[in-house]
């Protein structure tokens, strides 16, 4: 398989498995897509980590089975190839990226579907596909320039340049940097202290920020508004109120 998904203490790990460089050729999209979908559905994955191993995250797309497909067959697979990131990008759930040596191309897009970003100190991040004469075709457009502002998107889009850990942070592209060895303990550790969290109100949270970036403030103000009046319906609210009246902040046990 290219793609696994293994969960242990409500943590999902999609974890990338394509030597040697975690390729994302249309097989990986579409396990990538289906095991997305899984974990969005599972109820014993409550944050899911991305992960492509300790050596690399993915260096981009499959350029040798890009370049024998001419104008027909692209136009009939970037929907899909859309998808199979949406897919992850739209995990109900919180979601890290642990990035590790390359993250290129579409490597870069797939860390971009993240709510959040752990990079090692030696990992390198871009888009590089204006090189080869084309411009990100997995998101890369849209996610990058809502992450760190359109002139830091242009200017990584137009010219394909790489950028190391340090400037990606600094760039707002990753938002923690930790020792290579500390990537996935750091990552999973994140994910683990949210997987202990409310489900339905880190959902909630997610969605609305999301609908909210996509759309006018109205309307994403409509969204809060709905999700934190329904959210008065749920146990969790009810424990978690419970709780801090009468024990304090932050000692809540939630189902």
């Amino acid at each position: 398989m290219t793609v696994t998904l293994e969960v242990a203490e409500g943590v999902g790990t999609l974890r990338l498995d394509r030597p040697p460089m975690n390729a994302l050729d249309v097989a990986t999209q579409d396990r990538l897509k289906e095991l997305a979908e899984e974990a969005g559905r599972r109820e014993d994955v409550r944050a899911v980590v991305l992960y492509g191993g300790e050596k690399v995250f993915a260096a981009g797309a499959d350029i040798k089975e890009m370049q024998v497909m001419d104008h027909t067959a692209m136009v009939l697979r970037a929907r899909a190839l859309q998808d199979s990131f949406t897919a992850v990008a739209r995990i109900p759930k919180p979601v890290v990226a642990a990035v590790t040596g390359y993250a290129l191309g579409g490597g870069c897009e797939l860390a971009l579907c993240a709510d959040y970003r752990v990079a090692a100190d030696n990992a390198k991040l871009g888009q590089p596909e204006i090189l080869l004469g084309l411009i990100p075709g997995a998101g890369g457009t849209q996610r990058l320039s809502r992450l760190i502002g359109p002139s830091k998107a242009k200017d990584l889009i137009f010219t394909g340049r790489q950028v190391k850990a340090d400037e990606a942070l600094a760039l707002g592209l990753v938002d923690r940097v930790v020792p290579a060895a500390e990537v996935y303990e750091t990552a999973h550790a994140w994910a683990a202290t949210l997987a202990q969290g409310p489900a339905i109100a880190l959902r909630a949270a997610k969605e609305a920020i999301d609908t909210g970036l996509e759309t006018d403030i109205e309307t994403g103000l409509a969204v809060e508004r709905n999700w934190f009046a329904g959210l008065f319906a749920t146990e969790d609210r009810e424990r978690g109120m419970r709780s801090f009246v009468e024990e304090g902040p932050g000692k809540a046990k939630f189902r």
